[in-house]
């Protein structure tokens, strides 16, 4: 019987190596892959911005696919990136959301982008080192289960992938904990066994969006007023892209008593501020929905749901709307619901699906 392909996406890390070793354990035809995602640099910029996708990663994960001898290659999908990631990041700031760019990234580039390329040179599946489980339901879609190690779980970053995606999907180490799999690495010599996880977003490192989005647009953002609720206003902001929902620390408001960012205005250029009370919301409404248990949500589901991926969950009530929109209600206010961020649904350890949250 001929063993089926699978093209790993080995970002360095010490999880996507493991992931490339297990499956050769279990008999698969293991090609490696690292994607350059990193603009038009010089070398030594693209190593300091690279972050999961620089040369130091290159060169981690062409050292361990030659231990493995496994093939490996590095496929350019910087153009995809760009305008999957960058781009869609940037807007979303300047409409006064705050993204998530690494699930436009995982939905549009590491799965849409790389599966393509794949299937094309003859791969059964693609993998990745994401703490996951993919599974088959009775039902006979495909859904996402959360990890063995709730600690790393990232199934909250990974709601968006289709049926077709998942079922051409694995995902090894989401059977382990994170010590587990550096035990892996040591015993069998991987070079990334102690490298420490990456953190930050690939492309800011310094983590100063603002600064970033400036490059990008050509321009710096234009100044504007910090308003109560009431429009009242109470002092000037810096660009309505250095502030999210719910931030206290950089405000530079004398007020006398912390004080919150509670709405973003892009249309008015307006920060609006309050009080912890007022950062506390018992509703929110997502659209750009994808479902993954279930076809789609026919009336009400009781489900937790997270509203970002530090959030431990909250229980809510999901109700279906008219067109791509759901509500989804709390039975307990939640913190800092944010426009842009991600909702995911969750029944016990399965992803029901998720959405992008539209208001609160």
């Amino acid at each position: 019987m001929e063993k089926k392909k699978v093209v790993v996406g080995m970002s360095g890390g010490v999880d996507s190596s493991v992931a490339a070793w297990l499956l050769k354990e279990q008999g698969y035809d293991v090609i490696g892959v690292t994607m350059q995602i990193w603009q038009d640099e010089d070398a030594q910029a693209q190593e300091e911005n690279g972050g999961c996708c620089g040369l130091s990663a290159v060169e981690d994960a062409r050292r361990v696919a030659a231990m493995l001898e496994i093939p490996y290659y590095v496929m350019n999908f910087k153009s995809e990136f760009k305008k999957y990631v960058i781009d869609y990041f940037v807007a979303e700031y300047l409409h006064g959301r705050t993204p998530n760019p690494c699930i436009a990234c995982n939905r549009y580039v590491k799965w849409e982008s790389l599966l393509k390329r794949s299937m094309e040179i003859g791969a059964d599946y693609i993998a990745t080192g994401h703490y996951a489980r993919v599974i088959r339901l009775p039902n006979g879609r495909y859904a996402l289960q959360t990890s063995a190690t709730a600690a790393k779980d990232q199934t909250y970053a990974l709601y968006n992938l289709s049926q077709y995606q998942l079922s051409h999907t694995l995902m090894p180490v989401g059977d382990y904990t994170k010590e587990e799999i550096r035990d892996m690495a040591a015993k069998i010599g991987l070079r990334t066994a102690d490298k420490p996880d990456s953190q930050e977003i690939c492309f800011i490192p310094d983590q100063d969006y603002a600064g970033f989005i400036d490059r990008e647009t050509g321009r710096p953002q234009e100044p504007g007023d910090f308003v109560t609720k009431d429009g009242t206003v109470i002092g000037r902001h810096k660009g309505i892209t250095r502030y999210t929902i719910g931030q206290r620390k950089g405000l530079g408001l004398a007020m006398g008593e912390p004080v919150f960012v509670t709405e973003i205005r892009p249309e008015a250029n307006q920060v609006v501020i309050g009080g912890n009370e007022d950062v506390f919301g018992t509703t929110l409404y997502a659209n750009r929905l994808n479902f993954m248990s279930v076809p789609d949500l026919d009336g009400e589901k009781e489900v937790m749901a997270k509203i970002r991926y530090n959030h431990q969950g909250a229980p809510c009530l999901l109700q279906r709307e008219e067109g791509d929109r759901v509500a989804c209600r709390f039975k307990e206010p939640v913190r800092a619901i944010t426009p842009g961020q991600a909702v995911v649904f969750y029944e016990g350890d399965v992803v029901v699906g998720g959405g992008t949250i539209l208001s609160p």
